[in-house]
């Protein structure tokens, strides 16, 4: 505990016994099992988890231990906020044995928490992810906009609605936080900005209803970047072939036909270029939607920034998102990315480009998947189709889908 950087990784869980599911909080569970002690930017690290914590007092006390850990501070918090039934409006973040009735003694007060953050002399990052029920909700978007949650700290996560029962798995903002987390960011150097993550958290994540985005304060190096090179390694120039190459669909992929185009087959997976794209893919074929998509949106940024937004190199990454979308099942998106795609190479290279053909074929493709949300995407996928020399066949198909949905 005497390393100057020595940090420490508190993790509360402020889920009363009546709101626990089969598992007791899931969004808890995501957190604690992403290896925590590899947030930080620090050589070494304490993780404390402090699951149906029983009274205030107790949780008090583990926050002013956490608070002498010299380096960096990292509180995040899953639950519930409640505000007490009567006499009170003050916040509480809930425990173990916490109701609206109970909360005023049973509760931690939310100002006992950022008060005693406040005392860390050390970079330290509150993070939420918590909901709040009819009643208490009011207050937290009070607290939340005046600026009294945050309370000087650096704050960042979200507050939902309560939902009507226990959630059967956890929060997709963490989900997405976490990811995002674990990915880094090839160009941000040792540490990660919380607010990057925060809005691909955001980005990336189907958020509920209602969902309250929180985001206040600055912190100081805190978060490790796991993917900035080694120290004394310079970061490599990201290849500018770096990406996806269309793969030329057979002949038969878009067949004439008296009425309606046949189904076509699945395309390829999209050819990978150097690395990370084998990473990336990797994640979205093993499942890891929102890991791929958070290392993607890095890269891209990057391709962005160096290339600028119409080059052929960020054409390349909008390929990239469009195949990771097919992968996760989102067809409609992935047309829509297909188009844009095609849309660039058309701009590019003129009405005879191969490649801008073959990512026609595959916005094609995704758009018969697309099922309702389809229609609307028909008339760019039209028009796209009437500026190729070859697609009469493929426009006819659209406008026969749109004649029988009309």
């Amino acid at each position: 505990m005497d390393h100057p950087t020595h940090g420490c990784v508190l993790l509360l869980d402020g889920t009363p016994d009546r709101r626990r599911g089969a598992v007791p909080n899931p969004t808890a569970h995501a957190v604690a099992g992403a290896r925590p002690r590899q947030f930080l930017a620090a050589p070494s690290a304490d993780v404390v988890q402090l699951p149906a914590m029983a009274g205030p007092q107790s949780v008090l006390a583990y926050l002013q231990d956490a608070v002498t850990v010299p380096g960096p501070l990292l509180v995040w918090v899953t639950g519930h906020l409640m505000v007490p039934a009567r006499r009170s409006t003050q916040l509480h973040l809930a425990l173990r044995e916490s109701t609206p009735a109970t909360v005023r003694y049973t509760g931690l007060p939310w100002d006992w928490l950022t008060r005693t953050l406040r005392e860390h002399p050390g970079p330290t990052l509150l993070l939420l992810d918590v909901e709040a029920d009819a009643h208490a909700w009011p207050y937290v978007a009070a607290a939340a906009h005046d600026g009294r949650l945050a309370d000087g700290l650096a704050l960042y996560g979200i507050a939902t609605p309560s939902p009507p029962g226990p959630a059967p798995e956890a929060s997709a903002y963490t989900r997405s936080f976490l990811a995002a987390l674990a990915a880094g960011h090839p160009t941000a150097g040792p540490t990660l900005d919380p607010g990057l993550l925060h809005q691909l958290a955001l980005t990336g994540a189907p958020l509920p209803e209602g969902a309250l985005p929180l985001q206040s304060g600055a912190t100081g190096p805190l978060l490790a970047n796991r993917a900035a090179p080694p120290p004394a390694a310079a970061v490599a120039e990201l290849p500018a072939d770096a990406g996806v190459r269309a793969v030329d669909l057979p002949r038969d992929h878009l067949a004439a036909s008296e009425h309606v185009a046949p189904e076509p087959a699945e395309p390829e997976a999209a050819v990978p270029g150097p690395a990370p794209l084998p990473d990336i893919l990797a994640a979205a074929h093993a499942g890891r939607h929102n890991e791929a998509a958070a290392m993607a949106a890095a890269w891209e940024q990057l391709t962005l920034r160096r290339h600028g937004p119409h080059s052929a190199e960020a054409g390349l990454w909008i390929e990239v998102r469009a195949d990771l979308a097919r992968l996760a099942g989102d067809h409609p998106r992935a047309a829509e990315l297909w188009m844009s795609a095609a849309a660039q190479r058309l701009e590019r290279g003129g009405p005879e480009d191969t490649e801008a053909l073959a990512a026609l074929k595959r916005a094609h493709y995704c758009w018969q998947h697309s099922g309702e949300r389809g229609h609307r995407l028909a008339p760019a996928l039209l028009a796209l189709w009437e500026r190729v020399p070859d697609g009469a066949e493929a426009a006819a198909d659209v406008r026969t889908r749109l004649q029988g949905v009309s």
